[in-house]
């Protein structure tokens, strides 16, 4: 018997196709279907991660704690405006370095080691968009007769 995934999306939950076409029943649970995210709200998401780290950010040779560098961030958000539209806009002309002295913004974690800001920003911009086409991962699997 082979294994046949077929997506089917309806009112927000990926159900097996097969299952109304051939009249069977569902093998497993519908799995929901994680929401697309705005722009916007990547960013939002993007700020909320800093402010939740306990990494320093460090900022023009600063150190600062997740909640003032995400303030930081979020002040720099709202001056930019509608000139910034995307978060990859956001993460390369707003979180990535200082715009006084062009000097990248990074966080100090507690083993030391120290990474630019954009390439973490990047990092969670990736895990956010990954699950946006997570209903991939939730397909229902039913067995079917091999031809």
């Amino acid at each position: 018997m082979k294994v046949l995934q077929i997506p089917f999306l309806m009112f927000g939950l990926v159900l097996s196709l097969a299952s109304f076409a051939f009249n069977m029943p569902f093998i497993g649970q519908p799995t929901p279907v994680h929401p697309v995210l705005t722009e916007e709200q990547k960013i939002s998401k993007l700020i909320s991660f800093i402010e939740k780290t306990e990494a320093k950010f460090i900022r023009n040779g600063t150190e600062y704690n997740g909640v003032d560098a995400a303030k930081h961030l979020l002040m720099k958000r709202q001056r930019a405006g509608k000139r910034v539209k995307t978060a990859k806009e956001f993460i390369d002309f707003l979180a990535s370095k200082s715009s006084t002295t062009n000097e990248p913004y990074q966080m100090k974690f507690k083993n030391g080691s120290i990474l630019n800001v954009r390439d973490i920003l990047y990092n969670e911009l990736r895990k956010m968009e990954a699950k946006q086409v997570g209903h991939f991962r939730g397909f229902i699997a039913i067995k079917v007769p091999a031809c």
